[in-house]
């Protein structure tokens, strides 16, 4: 029994991890939402950027769901250890795409005006960042990536998947609250390169960290599920 006890802890444990890692990773980079976080924070102030991060923190919370509920269906495939071999490769692959599409982008481009004198209602603020993150499905393909990835997706364990969605979400909440923490305490120097070296360090790590998993799975180095 005691080592029952343990075994379930340690699901319990591994399944937050993984959680909060892809609930921080699909925050961090600095696309529309990230820029409109940052203007936010430097405009009107710490509160207003953080409810734009809650905002978008519930549309990737619909995508996860929608994500994971498309998997479930084919976990059959994916227990087959060869499929699950392949498809954490291709995971990889993508996240290592992902990581040079962040690296190269300048969001710098998609900065607009967001004035002092104008902060609007909190809830304003919140409904605006959440249909500015779910106008962009492409998110999907994040979530997919880093679902193969982990081999988060638990079949029949509702109460594992349970604490994993809302172990994403704390995750996000995470980024958001450091980041607008981060920005206010150093508003008085920072400037639009730090959104750019904000984002080149985030495309930076996840290409490290894919690369890292892509030579581990393919020499059988570890196992991550």
């Amino acid at each position: 029994m005691p080592f029952e006890i343990i075994g379930l802890q340690f699901n319990f444990l591994d399944i937050i991890v993984k959680g909060m890692v892809i609930g921080i990773m699909c925050s961090a980079p600095m696309g529309p939402v990230g820029i409109l976080c940052v203007q936010r924070t430097l405009n009107k102030g710490r509160w207003y950027g953080f409810v734009t991060g809650i905002g978008a923190t519930l549309s990737d919370f619909i995508y996860a769901l929608i994500t994971g509920f498309g998997m479930s269906f084919v976990m059959e495939l994916i227990d087959n250890p060869q499929n699950k071999f392949f498809l954490q490769i291709s995971g990889s692959i993508l996240l290592f795409c992902f990581g040079v599409y962040c690296f190269k982008s300048d969001p710098r481009k998609k900065v607009h005006e967001s004035r002092k004198n104008q902060k609007g209602t909190l809830k304003h603020n919140f409904w605006t960042a959440f249909f500015v993150t779910f106008s962009n499905p492409l998110i999907i393909f994040l979530f997919l990536a880093l679902f193969a990835q982990f081999a988060f997706v638990v079949p029949d364990h509702p109460l594992e998947m349970s604490l994993g969605y809302l172990s994403i979400i704390g995750g996000a909440l995470l980024w958001w609250y450091g980041l607008t923490w981060l920005i206010d305490k150093v508003r008085e120097f920072f400037s639009l390169d730090g959104i750019m070296i904000i984002n080149r360090i985030i495309g930076t790590v996840v290409m490290v960290f894919s690369f890292a998993i892509f030579i581990g799975t393919a020499f059988n180095l570890y196992s991550i599920y």
